[in-house]
């Protein structure tokens, strides 16, 4: 398959369509070879809101880091309840992660970014591989607006590192255009919001963000890279 051209011609199609006609494109194309990545974020429940409108037979998943904050997955919990989509939650594989905590040890995250990078890589990478495995696309909330990162990002990208093709449905959208559609369609959302947690991850990397601050800037605080991703978008 040329990957590009078929790329090409899906973002020129998404030229004029809203998000939820974008996510109906995706099913028409992809149909059971399409999956929704959330991580919980206010965009990725936009998407799962979406997606219960437009098909049930989508499945969603979710990466159990293991460190996640109790209140993300108490959102994850709540759609499970609410939605008629199978949720599907993948773990890091048992034995890299026990002997990356046994060679680096449990907070290695915090000593360098190769570290942190690596751990991003036992928890996160490795799971989104098997994720992805059975799909020829996946859709994910990222943003342009979220971070210097994401400001070129277009709606359907190659994502190189796993051979698939990227949807970013919200692509467009602003931070306002997501308030509003939660509050118009009452959508869920973790409850860390209401404390100042913008963007929010791991619990042991993330912090509320400060005023004036972007978005993403309590994720690895104390990193000075700004390219600060977790390997799920930024493989370098």
């Amino acid at each position: 398959m040329n990957w590009q051209d078929k790329i090409n011609g899906l973002n020129k199609s998404a030229e004029d369509m809203t998000a939820e006609q974008i996510i109906r494109l995706c099913v028409k194309e992809f149909g059971g070879r399409l999956a929704v990545a959330s991580g919980l974020s206010e965009e990725d429940q936009v998407i799962v809101n979406m997606i219960a409108k437009v098909s049930a037979d989508i499945e969603v998943f979710t990466i159990d880091t293991g460190r996640l904050f109790q209140e993300t997955l108490g959102l994850l919990a709540k759609n499970q309840k609410r939605y008629p989509l199978t949720f599907k939650v993948y773990y890091p594989d048992n034995e890299a992660l026990e002997d990356m905590v046994r060679n680096h040890g449990i907070n290695l995250f915090y000593e360098s970014v190769a570290n942190r990078r690596l751990c991003c890589g036992v928890r996160i990478v490795e799971p989104l591989k098997r994720a992805l495995k059975d799909t020829d696309a996946w859709i994910c909330g990222l943003r342009r607006a979220q971070s210097l990162t994401r400001k070129s990002l277009e709606i359907f990208e190659l994502d190189e590192a796993n051979e698939k093709i990227k949807i970013s449905p919200l692509a467009r959208w602003e931070l306002k255009d997501v308030r509003r559609y939660i509050r118009k369609n009452k959508v869920d959302v973790n409850p860390l919001r209401k404390k100042g947690f913008l963007s929010i991850g791991c619990a042991c990397c993330t912090r509320a963000v400060k005023k004036g601050e972007e978005i993403r800037a309590g994720r690895w605080w104390w990193e000075e890279n700004k390219n600060k991703e977790s390997g799920m978008h930024y493989s370098a």
